[in-house]
């Protein structure tokens, strides 16, 4: 975006907001100045006027918290957003780059719900569509929904011994389902080849909302031809756009400084 008009004193307003947001009740005055590195004489009136217009508040120990302007505004912006909206204008991109289909769905119950698709040009169609059901454990974006469910959680939700198979590939027992599940948690994404048609591999990312919960996710598709081609980038689409997806929903991501302390 072009700063040719853009306003320096919003933008330090803005970088104020994000560092208080990032360490609530911790920074002062002076911590602000030698972190953004803006002289204390212009940081006062900056924080007086955010104070005084309800974006921050000041402690009796003279740190800074939001304040409840933001909340306000949180909620406005929450009560407008629309998943699946949002989804068919941010997927478009992606699309584009690497020309395969990409799948919005949700976690409802043990299977997964179809909530959107934006396709490519190709001559590779897919059978699912907005509105169809499909076992979780045999699709990247069930599996990908389950990555913050125990283990204990995950056998509530597939009591059954005997598990339909789609492909002899398929996902058939809750210690395979797991150890999927577990490996999709410490990469941040999931992986099926093959499970729920030959031939069509898939990479998954989780959405988030505010209160760091999955409500979706949202997965490539391609034929065996392209995947080994195309699976890095794939990957890296589809994380990028699960973030910003995420970031719409209201979701802030704890940066590791702040998980330290």
């Amino acid at each position: 975006m072009s700063k040719k008009y853009w306003v320096p004193a919003i933008e330090r307003a803005d970088l104020i907001l994000r560092e208080i947001s990032k360490h609530p009740n911790e920074l002062r005055l002076i911590d602000l100045s030698k972190r953004l590195e803006i002289n204390k004489s212009s940081l006062y009136s900056l924080l007086n006027t955010l104070e005084t217009l309800g974006w921050i508040i000041k402690t009796t120990k003279d740190s800074y918290n939001l304040g409840p302007t933001l909340g306000t505004f949180n909620s406005m912006y929450l009560s407008q957003f629309n998943l699946i909206q949002s989804f068919y204008k941010e997927a478009q991109e992606a699309v584009s780059n690497i020309q395969e289909h990409i799948q919005l769905g949700t976690l409802e119950g043990n299977d997964v719900v179809y909530l959107g698709k934006v396709e490519a040009k190709t001559r590779v169609q897919l059978v699912t569509e907005p509105g169809m059901r499909f076992p979780a454990y045999a699709s990247a974006v069930g599996k990908v929904q389950l990555i913050n469910h125990t283990v204990e959680e995950i056998e509530d939700l597939f009591p059954v011994k005997t598990w339909d198979k789609k492909t002899e590939f398929t996902t058939s027992n809750i210690e395979e389902l797991c150890s999927k599940v577990s490996l999709a948690k410490t990469k941040g994404y999931a992986v099926e080849n093959q499970e729920s048609a030959l031939g069509f591999h898939c990479v998954a990312a989780p959405i988030y909302n505010f209160e760091k919960q999955i409500i979706a996710g949202i997965s490539f598709t391609m034929p065996t031809n392209s995947w080994e081609d195309k699976f890095e980038a794939a990957k890296e689409e589809i994380i990028k756009l699960a973030a910003n997806l995420s970031k719409l929903a209201g979701y802030q991501e704890v940066s590791k400084e702040a998980a330290i302390l």
